[in-house]
């Protein structure tokens, strides 16, 4: 039967069992950050050492692991194959947390420079700008000049009135 465009496709059945990427990478990292901590290997010491202690000095009816440990070192085998996994994923998401960050502080930084170039442009304007107006002093000057000007015609005439 050809497919009908107006129909959904038929899915075949799935194996694969659904699971969210981000809720496992969640946990993923909680593990290994707690699987990174102090309090995990004392625990593991522990469980070690109980589990040894156990099969040594229980008595024969009780003991389901003897002294060659094997399944202990399956169990710990285990856990080692798990651990490592978990462990990658939780530096993998910490690493595509870490370039995410460095790309924000690359984009500040570019905002923050391109506004220090804004400002000393606005700085080294307003200084050029400062040193077209007139300072007080140079006013003073400029005045003091003009007053020179304005005495000067009345200057002769004086001296010479004063000598007739």
């Amino acid at each position: 039967m050809a497919d009908r465009l107006d129909q959904p496709r038929q899915q075949g059945l799935r194996l694969r069992p659904h699971y969210d990427p981000e809720a496992f990478g969640r946990l993923s990292e909680q593990i290994a950050r707690f699987l990174g901590t102090a309090r995990f290997l004392v625990y593991m010491t522990v469980f070690v050492a109980v589990w040894v202690l156990w099969n040594v000095l229980a008595p024969e009816v009780w003991k389901f692991d003897p002294y060659p440990f094997i399944f202990l070192t399956l169990m710990l085998s285990l856990q080692a194959s798990y651990a490592a996994p978990l462990i990658l994923l939780a530096q993998n998401r910490q690493d595509d947390r870490d370039r995410i960050q460095n790309e924000l502080d690359r984009a500040a930084a570019e905002r923050n420079q391109a506004d220090v170039e804004y400002l000393t442009r606005e700085i080294a304007a307003l200084r050029i700008a400062l040193g077209e107006v007139a300072t007080r002093d140079y006013i003073r000057s400029e005045l003091q000049r003009l007053l020179e000007d304005l005495q000067e015609p009345y200057a002769p005439a004086t001296a010479h009135s004063k000598e007739s």
